[in-house]
């Protein structure tokens, strides 16, 4: 390590920080591992173990041609798991388009080694609007999304994360720099997997992998999210999995983990029972 080779030899980045019972943490679009820093390193003092990765095609991974759908990148996070040792009594926790891979690992691995999840922020269970999902996102501002990083990725990106992290008029919840970070970390991705990863997460259907939840699962949303709304995603993943707890965020943007970093790193600790 840091460097794991997946079951179709794609290398990705791993971090492996601190012993104990593995925590594994997979990173929103279109950021790396190094976007759980935070609460890496107080899982590390906290006792736990904590794994994070840069998902194929972003930060220091390798950039194939394709394996962007989701039973892909489950498989990828099967083979961290394998590959670190981490796939007995392990917590997979994702933000953002990463509670996708946690979503389909339960399923179309059978939740093999996972004793509790957390989906933070996250696009499960469906993003797209349709007419059995009406709190979701228009087809049309998703295709934005794909039209926009074509036309200047690096002016659609500038944009997106004041958005992201709730960057207004009036509220500034982080500094420029924070702001200047995630418009460099995007830049080490690749535009395949940029637009691939894009398509994935907004239109990939999870609701029916919410019943292979059968471990403790904290659903974490905040209610001002506007780039994955809560009533479409947080609240119907909460409903959808049995014995699930959500911890909505009054007022919270969707990159709370930076945002609201101390209390959310307080409220994992909490539900890992530390």
């Amino acid at each position: 390590m840091p460097y794991i080779k997946t079951r179709g030899g794609t290398d990705l980045y791993v971090k492996d920080w601190g012993s104990g019972r593995p925590v594994i943490l997979i990173h929103g679009w279109p950021l790396s591992a190094d976007s759980w820093d935070a609460q890496a390193l107080a899982l590390a003092d906290a006792g736990f173990r904590a794994i994070a990765y840069d998902r194929r095609g972003f930060g220091r991974s390798g950039q194939p041609w394709g394996g962007y759908d989701y039973d892909m990148l489950a498989d990828d996070l099967a083979d961290v798991m394998a590959a670190t040792g981490a796939d007995d009594d392990a917590v997979l926790v994702g933000f953002s388009m990463g509670g996708g891979e946690v979503a389909r690992y339960m399923s179309r691995h059978d939740g093999k080694g996972v004793v509790g999840a957390g989906l933070i922020s996250s696009v499960v269970p469906y993003m797209l609007k349709t007419d059995d999902n009406p709190h979701g996102v228009p087809e049309d501002q998703l295709q934005a999304i794909g039209d926009g990083i074509r036309k200047d990725r690096y002016a659609f990106f500038a944009t997106f994360f004041k958005q992201f992290f709730g960057v207004g008029l009036v509220s500034s919840p982080v500094s420029q720099e924070i702001l200047d970070w995630a418009w460099q970390v995007t830049q080490l991705a690749g535009l395949k997997p940029i637009l691939a990863c894009a398509d994935s997460f907004g239109h990939t259907d999870f609701r029916a992998d919410l019943q292979a939840f059968h471990v403790p699962t904290l659903v974490l949303h905040g209610t001002a999210d506007q780039t994955v709304p809560i009533d479409a995603t947080g609240r119907e993943a909460a409903k959808g999995i049995a014995g699930a707890q959500l911890v909505e965020y009054d007022g919270a943007p969707h990159g709370l983990t930076i945002t609201e970093s101390d209390r959310f790193t307080r409220d994992l600790l909490t539900f890992l029972g530390k």
